[in-house]
């Protein structure tokens, strides 16, 4: 027979030991900071051993704590594991899965009928979020990030970089102030997402035109914003090559200038680190890498061709 210490209190130590806290442990496991207490000084009275030093802001480990924690974490994260690859092997078909909301209506939405062809085994369960997802409390699969690919203990698959390019409906081509050179836009209003002001200086600068602020501008707060207000004929806004290469194949915006600017930020896949990947979380994985390698060459052509028509 096994010599098991509580087992309800060995979760409890680890998270409180991860945390530095039995205050954001008592957050993390929906129990109170008292209850967390007890469950340490049961497994401190069951080890015989000081686990934590109480100070009145904080707790830290003892040395045996530290050396506990190391075996302990080890045989949670085998546990974890092996969860993990009997629900692999029982067919866990449910994807749940978090995107920028510009990425979801502009990119993945159009494309979900082709994921759902090759997979019609596959449920994908999506909600739209801007922030960062804490895999060891959130029930969200995977995501996709924007950004330099800098984040830590999680898993990062690169999609695809980035490219601006102006874009404005079709109307301001042939309008009394036509676009023809970049220098035109200063008859024009710039669309400007309001948390990335530097973006139109920077392209403009990329153009060889200096930029002075101009006399009219449109700040919206996001870039799904910016490209409808460009869609509607209020100005023209810097839009990503890829987000906007279905409304630029359908006529619905044009790119008056192919110049376009990298932006040094990518989408990325994440999930989990360590996690083994159930068969639909492989399925989307493999489908989101491969639409954005074949499509990004064919829709980039597309999008020079109808800017210089």
């Amino acid at each position: 027979m096994r010599r098991l210490p509580p087992l309800n209190a060995i979760r409890v130590f680890e998270a409180a030991a991860r945390n530095e806290s039995f205050a954001a442990a008592a957050e993390e496991l929906f129990i109170t900071a008292s209850a967390v207490s007890h469950q340490i000084k049961t497994l401190e009275q069951f080890l015989g051993l000081v686990l934590f030093r109480r100070n009145k802001r904080k707790v830290e480990l003892t040395p045996i704590g530290h050396q506990y924690l190391v075996s302990v974490k080890h045989a949670l994260d085998e546990i974890e594991v092996a969860t993990q690859r009997i629900t692999t092997s029982a067919g866990n078909d449910v994807v749940t899965i978090s995107v920028a909301p510009n990425f979801l209506t502009r990119w993945l939405m159009p494309r979900m009928s082709r994921f759902q062809e090759k997979y019609p085994d596959v449920e994908l369960q999506i909600s739209a979020s801007t922030g960062l997802i804490d895999f060891n409390k959130s029930a969200v699969d995977m995501a996709v990030y924007f950004g330099h690919g800098d984040w830590h203990d999680i898993e990062v698959h690169f999609l695809r970089n980035v490219f601006q390019v102006p874009v404005c409906s079709p109307v301001l081509m042939s309008g009394s102030r036509p676009l023809i050179q970049p220098a035109d836009l200063r008859r024009h209003t710039l669309i400007h997402v309001s948390k990335r002001l530097y973006e139109w200086p920077e392209w403009l600068q990329l153009a060889g035109v200096e930029y002075t602020g101009f006399s009219r501008g449109l700040q919206l707060s996001s870039s799904q914003l910016a490209t409808a207000a460009a869609q509607e004929g209020l100005g023209v806004a810097l839009a990503d090559s890829t987000l906007t290469s279905r409304e630029i194949e359908q006529g619905k915006l044009v790119v008056p200038f192919d110049l376009m600017m990298d932006t040094h930020k990518s989408f990325y896949l994440v999930y989990q680190k360590n996690r083994l990947l159930t068969y639909g979380m492989q399925a989307f994985k493999d489908w989101v890498i491969e639409e954005m390698l074949d499509g990004s060459v064919i829709k980039e052509n597309s999008m020079v061709s109808q800017s210089n028509n």
